[in-house]
């Protein structure tokens, strides 16, 4: 397996189905060098008093694909610092579609944008995020 297929696999397989996301539905729809696409079908758990999708779930899932986008790069990677800006509601069983792609990526410090969307194409949210790759360190196997 190239190099590259093995950093995809493991944004894919390991980051891409960490506990919080599994819990939360969240789940993968492609992966590619510098690029994630993520999505989720909000249920009753994942809204606010106003029956749209809290915010938190829109953070949850922006910050998921940025992790999942940023893990394919050469050295893994932890998101230090994030923005989310709410455009649009979100309704309860319309699927969102976060797609996170990478803007700048140097040594240690990578830059990253998501869109969240609806099924129909509408912006729902915008996010930035900051990530921090440690240079040479072995990518984790996913815990038992």
């Amino acid at each position: 397996m190239s190099a590259l297929a093995e950093r995809l696999a493991y944004a894919r397989q390991v980051v891409g189905t960490d506990p919080v996301a599994t819990q939360l539905g969240i789940q993968v729809v492609d992966v590619q060098e510098g690029k994630a696409t993520l999505s989720l079908l909000p249920q009753a758990h994942h809204l606010n008093s106003l029956g749209r999708v809290h915010g938190s779930t829109l953070y949850a899932l922006a910050d998921q694909a940025m992790a999942v986008a940023a893990n394919t790069l050469e050295n893994p990677a932890l998101m230090v610092e994030t923005h989310i800006s709410f455009l649009a509601k979100a309704e309860p069983d319309e699927r969102l579609l976060a797609t996170a792609s990478r803007r700048d990526a140097g040594r240690k410090l990578s830059l990253w944008e998501v869109e969240i969307t609806d099924k129909g194409g509408r912006l729902i949210a915008l996010a930035s995020g900051r990530g921090y790759h440690t240079e040479g360190a072995p990518l984790a196997k996913k815990p038992e």
